[in-house]
């Protein structure tokens, strides 16, 4: 059986005063949280790939996940439907290095070399900058 490539799953954001944005997926049991709402998004993000990912690998049940309008939520709350994209989240468990061959101008590459820049460390700290990863 091929691998769900994204799942979806309600969350509960609630607010309070003064206090981080909480979290709470209620079919996984689990929770976060985030310091405003674009925070509150990642993390939740993350941690529901960090969850399915563990249930994926220990061959355990995923639990089906409730329908956002059958959510009750109170005042200081409201249901979001949180997505992970599972390809991302599996090969981020996959810590092995390949090889990529770059193309660099004469001039930029004999500059690196003298002062012995680690080009590997560079285009990894690069790419991940570019792409918003810690």
């Amino acid at each position: 059986m091929k691998p769900v490539e994204r799942y979806f799953y309600p969350a509960i954001f609630s607010y309070e005063p003064g206090e981080e944005i909480s979290v709470f997926f209620p079919d996984l049991d689990v929770a976060t949280s985030g310091e405003n709402e674009d925070d509150a998004l990642l993390s939740a993000r993350e941690l529901l790939g960090c969850v399915l990912s563990g249930l994926e690998e220990d061959k355990e049940e995923i639990p089906s996940p409730t329908p956002l309008p059958d959510i009750i939520t109170s005042e200081n709350e409201r249901a979001v439907l949180i997505d992970v994209y599972m390809p991302s989240v599996r090969m981020a468990h996959i810590n092995r290095s390949v090889s990529r061959t770059v193309t660099l101008p004469a001039w930029l590459n004999y500059a690196a070399l003298e002062k012995n820049f680690n080009f590997s460390q560079i285009l990894q700290d690069a790419l991940k900058q570019k792409l918003g990863l810690h």
